[in-house]
């Protein structure tokens, strides 16, 4: 399907004041394996309701190596996984065991709380093997906070996918270009991957107050201004912006959607509009009462968790 109702969609020249943060993806360590984090970052909070956003790889190992993030909680929010190469293991407090393989989408509403893992299949650690994705967490609306966790899983052909010349787009969330991702979203929002070819222009949709690009392959100009991988661009509201890739062509995920109401507060895995409430997610998970608190482990693995240390004890939620 075309992603406008010509054959060839219009993009606009960009200004060169478009772009209102350029973010730089510090590198984090999540349990031996590093990640580049663009969000939060010391200039930006969120785009839309993306409050967190981590790129994965690209990583190869080759002995028996994989990942394996432990059991852990959540509260206040919506995670994603979505891989270009490589799989994952996921499993949950609510009785979810799923695989994820590029081109999927897991997607966990934690809601009051829940508690999961992601890690490398036995099966794919047994011989050597690839990774390479994002994970994002979506801020809950402040209404939807305290709901039941749930878990939505969707397969590859589920996604739309908008085509033209010399670029492919596959919604992810929300809605863009005329297509509705299947994907349950609690708010206003849009999530793409874009794979564009040699000096194909892409238009960001126009119908999102906050919208933002992070390029994970090759490089894009914006008003001629180039940015190459790992580097995430956040543009001025109501402004038509257009990206042209760069001569090796250019892999991007667009995320955007409606700015959030009320101040969101992160500490560690908690997001709420409320720091009494994350205050009271800590005290229930360092209780360790996995029988009759508020936090379960994870059927099928059980046998460890990640502990909140004295020195993160000591840190208080960042807005």
């Amino acid at each position: 399907m075309s992603w406008n109702p010509t054959q060839n969609p219009e993009c606009p020249a960009s200004d060169a004041n478009s772009i209102e943060t350029l973010i730089i993806p510090r590198a984090r360590d999540i349990g031996g394996f590093d990640v580049r984090r663009a969000l939060p970052s010391p200039d930006r909070q969120m785009v839309g309701p993306f409050i967190f956003f981590d790129q994965m790889g690209p990583a190869e190992f080759i002995d028996e190596g994989g990942i394996d993030v432990r059991p852990h909680p959540h509260i206040g929010l919506g995670t994603v996984t979505y891989l270009y190469d490589g799989e994952f293991e996921h499993r949950d407090s609510i009785g979810t065991h799923q695989m994820i393989y590029p081109g999927e989408v897991n997607w966990m509403t934690a809601g009051k709380g829940v508690t999961h893992s992601e890690r490398t299949s036995d099966e794919t650690r047994a011989k050597r093997n690839k990774l390479f994705g994002i994970q994002t967490w979506i801020a809950l609306p402040e209404d939807k906070e305290e709901v039941e966790p749930d878990f939505e899983h969707h397969k590859e052909g589920a996604l739309p996918v908008i085509i033209d010349t010399g670029t492919t787009a596959r919604l992810i969330l929300g809605n863009a270009f005329g297509e509705v991702s299947p994907v349950t979203m609690h708010s206003e929002t849009f999530y793409l991957d874009v794979v564009l070819e040699a000096g194909r222009a892409f238009p960001l949709p126009d119908n999102h107050e906050d919208r933002g690009v992070y390029v994970t392959e090759g490089s894009v100009e914006v008003a001629g201004d180039i940015f190459e991988a790992g580097r995430m661009m956040v543009f001025r509201p109501g402004d038509r912006i257009s990206l042209k890739a760069g001569p090796q062509g250019a892999r991007l995920m667009a995320l955007g959607g409606a700015t959030m109401n009320e101040k969101r507060y992160i500490w560690w895995n908690f997001v709420s509009s409320s720091k009494d409430r994350i205050e009271q997610a800590k005290e229930d998970w360092k209780a360790g009462d996995w029988e009759n608190g508020p936090f379960k482990l994870p059927e099928g693995d059980d046998a460890e968790f990640i502990s909140i240390t004295p020195e993160l004890d000591r840190t208080r939620p960042k807005d």
